[in-house]
């Protein structure tokens, strides 16, 4: 995260805002054994003025109770924290507070790990090496709902999956702005195709990956280690 020791220092006191015109802060309760990473991500996270920093956790069966306590939104889930396994601390914050989104860190993850923790009902997984300064983007994308989001892993450039499943390299294009999170015009607008070229595509993907839908279609693509490169799509419509 940091190439040596970083302070915190909390944020000036805004003047007090309008509730119709304040931004939108959400709650994040971060998680992980190693002191130092987690002074990093503090920073990052409140650097960014859309989260608020509730509490930290070092040991993984305190990152239960410190949600009942501080009531966060979001929790960054270290996946290997001591004391408890990440995919079963998933399961029970899941269970126990389901409105609670879960985005997934680790120091490095094979495409099935990252699914499993999808699975298990993660929004997120991020791998530790990304810049500090993709981590509030990346949380807040997967925190959208528009797609399920891995950040850090290596670019898409094995398609060997994806050529099993039989899909054309137009569906594979296709695929990888899906799993970037693109609406249908946004994709439209950067292939050069109509709306409706894309629906086609989209309904032979679906039906070649035996998905329902753009999300299970994301979610296939990740699982299978079709990950793009976020900033190859950030100037989309």
């Amino acid at each position: 995260m940091a190439d040596g020791p970083a302070s915190f220092i909390p944020p000036a006191a805004a003047d007090p805002t309008p509730e119709s015109d304040a931004p939108t802060v959400m709650r994040i309760l971060i998680t992980d054994d190693h002191p130092l990473w987690l002074v990093g991500v503090r920073h990052a996270l409140e650097a960014d003025e859309g989260f608020e920093v509730v509490g930290e956790a070092t040991y993984g069966p305190k990152v239960l109770p410190l949600i009942g306590q501080l009531d966060p939104q979001i929790v960054l889930l270290d996946m290997h924290m001591p004391g408890i396994g990440g995919l079963a601390s998933i399961d029970q914050i899941r269970d126990r507070y389901p409105d609670v989104k879960i985005v997934s860190c680790s120091s490095a993850a094979t495409p099935e790990e990252i699914q499993a923790a999808f699975n298990h009902g993660a929004c997120g997984y991020i791998i530790k090496s990304v810049d500090a300064r993709d981590f509030a983007s990346a949380i807040r994308q997967a925190v959208s709902g528009t797609a399920y989001h891995a950040l850090g892993i290596s670019s898409m450039d094995d398609t060997s999956a994806a050529r099993e499943a039989g899909l054309s390299e137009r569906e594979i294009e296709i695929m990888r702005t899906v799993s970037a999170g693109l609406s249908n015009k946004a994709i439209a607008q950067k292939l050069w195709v109509t709306e409706q070229t894309v629906k086609f595509h989209l309904t032979n993907i679906y039906r070649k990956i035996g998905v329902a839908n753009r999300t299970e279609a994301a979610r296939w693509a990740l699982g299978k280690g079709l990950q793009i490169d976020p900033q190859e799509f950030k100037n989309a419509v």
